[in-house]
């Protein structure tokens, strides 16, 4: 008892007045990091944090926070494109030209590259425009002659076309008595004679377009010649020049995806008019039906509004044939409106723009009707490369994941 109490006093006699034992080291408090919130993996991958820090909606309905992202990113896009749009408008004219100065360059530059390897840039760029210009004015020559040739025995085959059509309003399912119809004759022309000076104005304002549409064809031929013969030597200076180091490369490589959008989409789209003209010339001539030439050529221009464009010009064909040749061959038309359809969606389309962006029926449709909404027949003519362009730019600036 004496040993124990002996050493219960020399272990007292080791302690400090705090407790600490002499030669041990101090005491610390052990502190562990704070716990990071785990991050919840929804269908769509990490939606959200599970923490005491989050809210209960993100916890409960995380699609809720993805939703709301794309919503806004979505409005953004929205709202940039509708002032593209709407500055575009202020200078239609502009704009306008330099599209069709793109559209030139993108099908004469193949033809001066080819030129380039026989003679000098600038006299292969002057023979790819002057036969080009040759044979736009050679093809309008050849349909005025037609029409010219044509216009005596047009006008009766119209007349007599217009009585079958009276006659055949008269059977069912119309059955309009020739009362009727002298009536409706009667207030067609009683309207052209009331509005005889608006239309007159309409004219004249007509005519203030076409003063626009030769200038407009001056400045995109005029453009067109710069771009054909050093066009990368002017997106080189915009690139070198408007924009920073750091993004050159992203957005060099981000015009270059554009151009090959843009030439794409527009050589496959004249190659699809193309051989639309030819095939509806073709069957017009095979089925005797007047205008068969200009009718073509309204086909091949109608085509570039995309899935409105064709059937309007075949409904004009198939007013003509009804005027002309009578309803079994304006019926035998409206076939062809069908049989041409198909073609084009099914074979043309997918064949002839596989190098272009292919963009779905759907996606094509409500670019057309908006751009119809915005800026007109102009609108829909450009509203299917300019979002081809769009999207194949976004493709090419999007971060490649490690």
């Amino acid at each position: 008892m004496a040993d124990a109490g002996g050493r219960t006093a020399g272990r007292g006699r080791g302690r400090r007045p705090g407790g600490a034992v002499l030669g041990s080291r101090p005491a610390h408090t052990v502190r562990f990091p704070p716990r990071a919130p785990r991050a919840s993996t929804g269908p769509a991958g990490p939606v959200g944090l599970e923490g005491p820090e989050g809210s209960p909606a993100e916890r409960t309905v995380p699609w809720l926070r993805v939703a709301a992202a794309y919503a806004w990113r979505l409005i953004l896009v929205g709202i940039g494109v509708y002032g593209v749009f709407t500055v575009l408008g202020r200078f239609q004219l502009i704009t306008v030209a330099l599209f069709l100065a793109l559209v030139v360059t993108s099908v004469l530059r193949p033809v001066a590259d080819l030129l380039n390897s026989q003679f000098p840039r600038p006299l292969s760029v002057a023979v790819a425009l002057v036969g080009s210009l040759l044979l736009l004015f050679a093809l309008l020559a050849l349909v005025g002659n037609a029409v010219a040739g044509e216009s005596a025995k047009l006008a009766g085959e119209f007349r007599g076309g217009i009585h079958r059509i009276e006659v055949w309003l008269q059977h069912p399912p119309f059955r309009l008595s020739p009362g009727r119809l002298s009536n409706l004759q009667r207030q067609v022309t009683d309207y052209l004679a009331a509005h005889r000076s608006s239309l007159l104005s309409s004219a004249v304002s007509g005519l203030g377009r076409l003063v626009e549409l030769i200038t407009g064809g001056a400045l995109a031929l005029f453009s067109s010649v710069f771009f054909i013969h050093s066009g990368e030597r002017l997106w080189a200076w915009v690139r070198d020049q408007l924009l920073p180091s750091g993004a050159r490369r992203a957005w060099d490589k981000a015009g270059r995806a554009a151009w090959r959008t843009f030439a794409g989409y527009t050589r496959g789209i004249i190659i699809v008019a193309a051989t639309n003209a030819v095939l509806v010339g073709i069957a017009l001539l095979v089925l005797r039906v007047p205008l068969a030439l200009p009718l073509a050529l309204l086909e091949f221009f109608a085509t570039f509004v995309p899935l409105v464009g064709s059937p309007v010009a075949l409904a004009v064909a198939t007013v003509v044939a009804l005027a002309g040749r009578g309803p079994l061959t304006a019926a035998a038309v409206l076939v062809l409106i069908v049989v041409i359809g198909q073609i084009e969606g099914h074979v043309l389309h997918p064949l002839v723009m596989s190098w272009a962006v292919r963009l779905h029926p759907l996606v094509v449709a409500i670019s057309v009707l908006a751009g119809s909404i915005v800026g007109g027949v102009i609108g829909a003519i450009v509203a299917v490369p300019f979002i081809s362009v769009v999207w194949a730019v976004l493709r090419a600036l999007r971060t490649v994941p490690p």
